[in-house]
């Protein structure tokens, strides 16, 4: 979550539209994670400061999912069900935090998107981000 002098303003949402946000933000990089729900979800995210994330559409719209509601917790539309975004708090990263899928962006090309990995379907945060996939078994 560091400041960043590409980070502008983009705007995003889900696929029917219900939910919208806005959000300051660099797309020019982001992350994907290995653990189950990233994996399956294929999202390439990159995390702010909730200051810099406004859900522009009534919260009730949403859904939640979490698998450590004590970390984060996902936001999805409750209509067509693709997560919107993600927010928590998880002190390895800089404490509070939003999530946005760059997947739901509406203005950028996710091809030109530079990627790195995290390594979390082993919780291992401390090792940081890895210019190519970690490995989905774990290391012997």
């Amino acid at each position: 979550m560091n400041e960043n002098h590409k980070a502008r303003l983009h705007h995003g949402s889900c696929h029917c539209g219900d939910n919208k946000f806005e959000a300051i933000v660099d797309a020019s990089a982001g992350t994907q994670c290995n653990c189950t729900v990233c994996t399956k979800l294929g999202a390439t995210t990159t995390i702010i400061k909730p200051a810099a994330f406004k859900l522009l559409t009534d919260p009730a719209k949403l859904a939640t999912y979490s698998r450590m509601p004590e970390i984060a917790n996902r936001y999805f539309c409750a209509r067509c069900h693709v997560m919107v975004y993600g927010a928590g708090n998880l002190p390895a990263i800089g404490g509070e935090f939003v999530s946005v899928p760059l997947n739901v962006l509406d203005d950028i090309d996710l091809c030109e998107v530079s990627i790195a990995h995290w390594d979390g379907r082993h919780d291992n945060w401390q090792a940081g981000v890895a210019s190519k996939r970690y490995p989905v078994a774990a290391a012997s």
